[in-house]
């Protein structure tokens, strides 16, 4: 069952629901609105290669913007701190910046209970389009699950980072 948007402020308000900074003004019917934060990532790299860590291009954005450009890939990162002990959490792009040509969160939108930190955003476009700092790009909705959990609390490798973060798939790989 998804929150409400009423529901996601009163489990905020309840530390049920970790939002930082957390504004009222960004909620929607069943979501909140988060913001792109100020560092891009491109990976340079002109060939992909899982089994071996990326190049990357580390872009600060300024209030002039940063055009995103088709066939290469972007990391970003939200500004606010998001996650719960007790609701999954799911990341998705908003239907304004959708219609611009952008695609956010395409593989990664599920997120994990007891994960709360600046979530990395694969950003992805069409055409050239503009990012700015703080603008907002995507909301997040927050699920009650069903089922007992599991006895150990999550300790994913990307939550400690409150900045973008390439894969360590390199890492795992045989």
């Amino acid at each position: 069952m998804i929150l409400t948007g009423e529901e996601i402020k009163k489990e905020v308000l309840n530390n049920r629901i970790h939002i930082k900074p957390f504004f009222s003004e960004n909620l929607n019917p069943n979501s909140y609105n988060y913001h792109l934060g100020p560092i891009i990532l491109e990976i340079s790299d002109s060939v992909v290669d899982p089994k071996r860590k990326s190049k990357v291009k580390k872009i600060k954005l300024s209030s002039k913007g940063f055009v995103l450009r088709p066939g290469r890939i972007y990391l970003g990162s939200t500004i606010e701190e998001i996650g719960s002990d007790y609701y999954v959490t799911t990341l998705i792009g908003r239907s304004s910046v959708g219609r611009l040509g952008l695609y956010l969160q395409i593989t990664a939108d599920l997120g994990h209970m007891g994960s709360k930190h600046c979530w990395t955003l694969e950003l992805c476009v069409v055409q050239p389009l503009i990012v700015y700092p703080k603008m907002k790009i995507g909301q997040v909705s927050f699920w009650e699950p069903f089922g007992a959990p599991l006895t150990e609390k999550f300790d994913g490798k990307y939550q400690k980072y409150c900045v973008p973060k390439i894969s360590e798939m390199y890492k795992n790989i045989l």
